[in-house]
């Protein structure tokens, strides 16, 4: 127990001062920096390029499958459910495609592959139905046999192009400060370096 200035013992213990740091002692920060995620890949023209035409390529073959589907609806014979499924899946993928979704790719491509051998194979037979004695789709079978032609090189492009954007990497993600991430997108790089004015 504690004597009070009074003379009495004080109803407390006696608390000792804090002790304090010595001068010179490592002291942890009271803030970290803010640190945010980074995708160089996503920044360079190719990939801008790569992107762009990726999504370019899904929406032509699906508007291409949409006519022909409609054109042709009465000739498919059961094929109306695949085509409504490529037309859906490729659609979707775009919007991917446009929130960097590098997952995707490869699937695009190896959907791109079944379709232009399905088109390589049924061009034929349009051209075949462009004759006396058979019954006319929605739209003259000529038509549709060159727009089933047209698929086959768009989906090769699409194999192309969807196989360089998974090549290209867009998934790759650095953790950088938050002044360093504000100096990138300035037209800095990620080593520190201030871009370069006129």
């Amino acid at each position: 127990m504690g004597e009070s200035p009074w003379g009495f013992e004080s109803l407390h213990p006696h608390r000792p001062e804090p002790m304090q740091a010595a001068p010179g002692a490592f002291r942890l920060p009271r803030t970290m920096a803010d640190t945010v995620l980074v995708h160089p890949n996503r920044d360079k023209p190719e990939a801008k390029a790569t992107k762009a035409a990726v999504i370019l390529l899904l929406l032509t073959s699906a508007a291409l499958i949409l006519i022909v589907t409609v054109g042709g609806w009465t000739e498919l014979q059961g094929g109306q459910i695949v085509a409504i499924g490529y037309i859906l899946v490729y659609t979707l993928m775009a919007f991917y495609v446009t929130r960097w979704n590098r997952g995707v790719l490869p699937v695009a491509a190896g959907l791109a592959i079944l379709f232009a051998v399905v088109a390589a194979v049924a061009a034929p037979g349009w051209f075949d139905r462009d004759k006396g004695g058979f019954q006319d789709p929605t739209l003259e079978p000529s038509i549709l046999g060159l727009l089933t032609l047209i698929i086959v090189p768009v989906q090769l492009l699409l194999i192309a192009f969807s196989m360089r954007g998974f090549q290209q990497q867009w998934n790759v993600e650095i953790e950088v400060a938050s002044d360093q991430a504000h100096r990138y997108r300035r037209g800095g790089d990620l080593e520190g370096e201030e871009p370069e004015t006129a």
